[in-house]
């Protein structure tokens, strides 16, 4: 079983940055793919970035790409999100979802479905 746990939201004004991290443990291979998700409330959850460790690709939603920043780091065997530019629309819970194995797409997983485990959660705030 793969235990994710999320971490690093907060709250934060309009233009502000937050670095969100996940951690992903019970997990011994070393290709696998991270997610990150977000919900607002009385929206449904949509997608917003994804890394595949396996060859570093990456995926963003239109709405934080130039703005939001996935990355790997394999020495803490986490993957982060660092949020730059942030606005009053970015403000929801955000998820992390795990899928271990090898992908052989040219971008990652984004759909909630092709994901196996999930954390808890990590609110974030943005105030204009």
């Amino acid at each position: 079983q793969v235990q994710v746990v999320e971490s690093g939201g907060g709250s934060v004004q309009a233009g502000g940055s937050l670095r969100l991290s996940c951690a992903a443990s019970g997990y011994t291979g070393s290709k696998y793919s991270m997610g990150w998700f977000r919900q607002a409330p009385g929206k449904e959850r949509e997608g917003v970035a994804a890394i595949y460790t396996g060859d570093g690709s990456t995926y963003y939603a239109a709405s934080v790409k130039g703005r939001f920043t996935i990355s790997q780091d394999n020495a803490k065997n986490t993957v982060n999100l660092q949020m730059n530019n942030l606005k009053p629309e970015d403000t929801a819970m955000y998820y992390c979802a795990h899928r271990g194995g090898s992908w052989y797409m040219a971008s990652p997983p984004r759909s909630e479905v092709q994901y196996n485990f999930w954390g808890q959660g990590t609110q974030v705030t943005v105030s204009s």
